[in-house]
């Protein structure tokens, strides 16, 4: 077994005994999760993240160990950062669809299960785009960067309405729904005929939008990691943020409405990124300078949004 085929293993009993005891012993059905309980896992998820990071650095110490480490935690905290900005939007599709709070834990993990999957369908077709069509570095470049503008210049009042989404249309269309209260049931019988209920509904927006998102941040860590061939790298991190994303939206889901510029922060990390696929072949910068960007962009707009509201904007959104 060479080390490669060696990391994979581990990440996978990693992830696997990971889910088993965040599954097993810091949820219940039902159960609301506390600010503290929510702490703890997120806690619990992010230093998994940082001791596997220190794995790949030790397993190819000999090597490239230090890069690929730097290059795994630039990718991970990019999609965690990105990660906290789409936690908003889950918030407001929640909040849309009169979702209790016993029923967030299921609805969000069956949610995430779903991006995994997504998130490993789109590196695959990613990676071998890479590997096939070097040009289309460029094209990311361009798309990313678009994307940073327009998201730096959106107006505050832009805000996600599930109403008018594509997806929840694509779900009224195709799907038999029903909005009768489901207590936490996905599908209802009656008549003889099944229904989805509100959080089938739920469960499925949140695949679907994932999808959105991970249109910019697939290309966004390929800047990260551009070798196709370190597919486990960009797995990893991306699989390692979107676990975590279950715990970070009870952490922050009564703190929504201080990340004011948090918006602005990303879209910051997006054009750079987007610049630093242009000129790529004229200008090389380390890896490290990228991750330098990210640390400083997100938290100077977290900081920043603490210290300096929005006028209008709401004290807080409080839970349930």
């Amino acid at each position: 077994m060479d080390k490669t085929q060696l990391i994979y293993l581990v990440f996978s009993v990693v992830i696997v005994v990971a889910l088993v005891f965040d599954l097993g012993l810091l949820s219940k059905k039902n159960q609301v999760i506390s600010l503290r309980t929510a702490l703890v896992q997120t806690i619990f998820w992010v230093s998994l993240s940082f001791i596997f990071c220190g794995f790949i650095w030790y397993e190819n110490a000999g090597g490239n160990g230090k890069e690929d480490a730097i290059s795994y935690i630039s990718a991970y905290l990019l999609e965690w950062s990105l990660s906290i900005d789409n936690i908003f939007v889950f918030i407001i599709i929640f909040s849309f669809f009169k979702v209790k709070a016993e029923n967030y834990s299921r609805v969000l993990l069956m949610g995430i299960l779903m991006a995994i999957v997504f998130r490993i369908i789109f590196i695959a077709l990613g990676s071998q785009l890479v590997a096939r069509f070097e040009w289309i570095m460029y094209i990311f470049g361009v798309f990313l960067l678009f994307t940073g503008i327009k998201m730096f210049m959106s107006k505050e009042e832009e805000e996600f309405n599930p109403e008018k989404n594509w997806a929840y249309r694509l779900m009224k269309k195709f799907m038999r729904i029903t909005h009768v209260e489901p207590e936490g049931r996905f599908i209802i019988t009656h008549n003889n005929k099944a229904y989805f209920t509100t959080l089938s509904m739920v469960v499925v927006m949140l695949g679907l939008i994932d999808i959105v998102f991970a249109v910019d941040s697939i290309p966004a860590v390929f800047s990260i990691i551009p070798d196709p061939n370190k597919k486990l790298l960009i797995y990893s991190s991306n699989i390692f943020a979107v676990l975590g994303l279950r715990s970070l939206f009870f952490l922050l889901r009564g703190a929504a409405s201080k990340f004011d510029f948090l918006q602005q922060g990303i879209a910051i990390v997006l054009a750079f990124i987007g610049v630093k696929m242009l000129v790529a072949d004229w200008v090389h910068i380390p890896v490290w300078i990228s991750l330098l960007v990210i640390v400083v962009c997100i938290s100077g707009s977290i900081f920043y949004s603490i210290y300096h509201r929005r006028k209008g904007t709401p004290v807080d959104i409080t839970s349930d």
